[in-house]
């Protein structure tokens, strides 16, 4: 019996039904470099390395495996996306986005500004520059979860 997914993992407050799984299955393709941002997110989310790999540009496609990927997040838990900026040009955009996660009990924000290009009719990840502000990452014990679940970090996942 399938699992549904009630919201997508991404953030956008959509179902995974109606956001990020027609793109992540080859139905659509996304429609600009955010939704192609949140679509890779939820990936990592989901374990599919092969739709991150073939979401990378042809360049960095060439020097990168799905096992590097998949050793790359093994115990990686990837909680929660926020998008801070998107800026689209005709053949190139930019996400800036803030990615939460945990490995082992500890939590980490990736800060990243990512490049994107237009190659071959789609959107493609091509490089990323961390920004200040990423690393170890101590949430507030009374602030939203970053999961998610609608509940105090210290009912949550902080317990």
């Amino acid at each position: 019996m399938a699992t549904t997914i009630k919201h997508c993992f991404c953030g956008n407050g959509f179902t995974f039904e109606q956001c990020c799984q027609p793109i992540i299955n080859g139905k659509v393709d996304a429609k600009n470099a955010e939704a192609l941002m949140r679509s890779r997110f939820t990936a990592y989310v989901l374990k599919n390395y092969q739709y991150i790999l073939d979401t990378y540009s042809s360049a960095k496609r060439t020097h990168i495996t799905i096992s590097e990927l998949s050793d790359s997040a093994q115990d990686t838990q990837w909680l929660s996306l926020q998008v801070l900026t998107h800026h689209c040009q005709t053949h190139t955009a930019q996400v800036e986005f803030k990615a939460f996660y945990q490995v082992h009990h500890t939590y980490y924000v990736m800060h990243e500004l990512s490049g994107f290009i237009f190659e071959s009719g789609k959107w493609l990840y091509n490089h990323g520059t961390m920004q200040k502000g990423s690393g170890e990452f101590s949430p507030e014990r009374n602030s939203q979860c970053l999961c998610r679940s609608g509940k105090k970090f210290k009912k949550c996942c902080g317990m």
